[in-house]
C-alpha cells in the first residue's frame, strides 16, 4: 500500500526513548508508503555537534540557544551509498555520521532541555510537516510538533535492550563501546528527557504504545503496519 491508495493519511508520529528503534521503524514506514521519513532528533544532534565544534560548554545554555537560532540545518535525502536515511549538513557540511560519535551523545540530552533550542527547531520540524507525507520521528512528536497527526506511536522497550542496540549499532561502525557506559547514559538520557520542563517525553493522549523488547526490527514493522492499516480502514474508509 502507497500514498496513492491512502489519500488522506499525511502524517504519521512516532516518539520515543533513544534506542527504542523508532528511527528504524520510521524509515522502514515511510519507505512502503512513500512518504519522507525525517528524524528530528538529527537536528538536537546537529547543535550539539555545533557546540563541540566551538568549544561551547554543554551548561552555556543563552551561547548554544543562539546557535540553534541561527545554525543553518539541512536535513535531505541520502546522497551516498552508505547506509545512511538521510543527509545531513551543517553550513553544507556533510555531517550524517558525526551526528552519532559518543562525544555528541553525551550532551545532546542537556542540549536538548534548553526552550529556546526546542522552539527554533521546532519551527523548523513544522515547516518541514506542513508539506505533508511524513512519517516524522522524535520524542514529542505526537504532544507538540505534530499533534494532530493521523496516526501517533509510541515506541518503548527497556533500557537494557535499547543499549545492546546502541553498542551494536556505534560497533558496526568500528566505532568502541562500553555496555555499561551506553547504558548509563541512556538512562541519563531518559531522566533529562521525562522531567524537561519544555514538551518532556511521554505518549500523546491518542497514541498507540508498543513495546519493542522482545521483538526484531522486523516484527516490530509488521506489527505496526498492521496496526496503521486497521486505523486507516476505520477511520478512512477502503
Amino acid at each position: 500500500m502507497t500514498q496513492s491508495s491512502l489519500p488522506r493519511l499525511q502524517s504519521i508520529a512516532i516518539d520515543g526513548p533513544a534506542g527504542s528503534g523508532k528511527s528504524t521503524l520510521g524509515r522502514a514506514l515511510a519507505q512502503r508508503l512513500g512518504f519522507l521519513y525525517f528524524d528530528t532528533g538529527v537536528m538536537y544532534r546537529a547543535v550539539a555537534l555545533a557546540a563541540l565544534e566551538r568549544g561551547l560548554a554543554k551548561d552555556d545554555e543563552n551561547a548554544i540557544s543562539q546557535l540553534a537560532e541561527t545554525l543553518v540545518i539541512e536535513v535531505l535525502p541520502p546522497d551516498a551509498e552508505d547506509g545512511r536515511a538521510y543527509t545531513v549538513r551543517i553550513d553544507s557540511r556533510d555531517v550524517t555520521w558525526a551526528l552519532r560519535a559518543p562525544e555528541v551523545e553525551a550532551i545532546v540530552g542537556v542540549v536538548s532541555t534548553y526552550p529556546r533550542v526546542r522552539t527554533a527547531l521546532v519551527r523548523q520540524q513544522r515547516r518541514i510537516a506542513q508539506r505533508g507525507a511524513v512519517v516524522m520521528v522524535g520524542r514529542d512528536i505526537g504532544t507538540v510538533v505534530l499533534p494532530e497527526a493521523d496516526f501517533k506511536i509510541y515506541l518503548d522497550a527497556s533500557p537494557e535492550v535499547r543499549a545492546e542496540r546502541r553498542v551494536r549499532e556505534l560497533r558496526a561502525r568500528n566505532i568502541q563501546a562500553d555496555y555499561q557506559a551506553v547504558l548509563a547514559n541512556l538512562r541519563q538520557r531518559d531522566y533529562l528527557d521525562t522531567h524537561r520542563a519544555d514538551s518532556p517525553l511521554r505518549p500523546a493522549h491518542d497514541a498507540v504504545i508498543v513495546d519493542s523488547t522482545h521483538m526484531d526490527a522486523e516484527d516490530t514493522l509488521d506489527y505496526v503496519w498492521r496496526l496503521l492499516m486497521e486505523r486507516a480502514a476505520l477511520h478512512f474508509g477502503r
